[in-house]
């Protein structure tokens, strides 16, 4: 039995409920097409689409908007660059419908994007609560900043990791909060109000929660802080998205396609 891309938008986003104001929609093709295959991402670069067009997907959802800004009217002047002309035709020519799911995973109960991160640490038994922006840990023994670390690195396949604090420091009680949830006026309350040791964000402006931790460190306080970065953080929940396409709709082939790193150290 044929399946729409507006059924598989209606299955996805039921649990988010109604959002009033969302970012989340079709961005390309059609919500009326139907779908051979789906591929997941939490970006759709142009490499993923070429990717998604060999896996003979013909619905790419992805978590981040597909032309560089968060909304998507995208940035002043882009239509005239050929990178941007280059996307549109390879998305055309692959007849690709492209679904921006952003919004409503962040909906639902608790957050999938936090939720996928926490598994992928393999967490969940460690999980004080669930808040709507964040999770609370709290770890058995006494684990350094640095070994935490070396755990998420080895875990999630990160070459590096970014810290503010004190990386001997001993932590147990520990906040999670992914994607551009780490600026202050999140993430400082977050930490005060819940006593943390250690702050694992993906990213936030620098001026903000990073100096606040180094003022604290400077005062022999906690917590410390590691900066995975936006996409490490979010990666998992959109692998938990395809996880739950493929149980409901079996008949469907769903992959998922991580985006390659783009920011390298050199």
């Amino acid at each position: 039995m044929s399946v729409t891309v507006q059924e598989v938008i209606n299955r996805l986003t039921e649990p988010a409920g109604r959002l009033e104001s969302t970012v989340d929609r079709v961005v390309a093709g059609s919500a009326d097409a139907i779908v051979h295959g789906i591929a997941v991402t939490f970006a759709a670069s142009f490499s993923v689409l070429q990717r998604a067009v060999q896996a003979g997907a013909n619905l790419v959802i992805t978590h981040e908007g597909i032309f560089y800004s968060h909304h998507e009217d995208g940035v002043d002047g882009m239509q005239a660059s050929s990178v941007h002309q280059d996307k549109i035709d390879l998305i055309q020519s692959g007849n690709l419908t492209i679904y921006r799911f952003h919004d409503a995973p962040h909906r639902y109960v608790p957050d999938m994007i936090t939720q996928g991160l926490v598994q992928a640490l393999d967490w969940e038994p460690y999980i004080d609560t669930y808040l709507p922006t964040a999770a609370l840990v709290t770890l058995p023994g006494e684990l350094t900043v640095q070994e935490i670390a070396e755990d998420i690195k080895r875990k999630l396949i990160l070459s590096y990791l970014r810290y503010v604090g004190n990386r001997g420091g001993i932590c147990s009680r520990i906040g999670i909060t992914v994607g551009y949830r780490g600026g202050g006026a999140h993430a400082i309350p977050l930490c005060v109000n819940e006593r943390l040791d250690l702050l694992i964000a993906g990213e936030g402006p620098e001026w903000e929660t990073p100096e606040y931790i180094g003022d604290a460190a400077a005062q022999g306080r906690n917590p410390s802080m590691l900066l995975l970065g936006h996409a490490a953080s979010e990666e998992p929940g959109m692998a938990c998205a395809a996880k739950l396409l493929r149980e409901l709709f079996p008949q469907i082939p769903v992959h998922y396609i991580p985006p390659v790193p783009l920011i390298q150290v050199i």
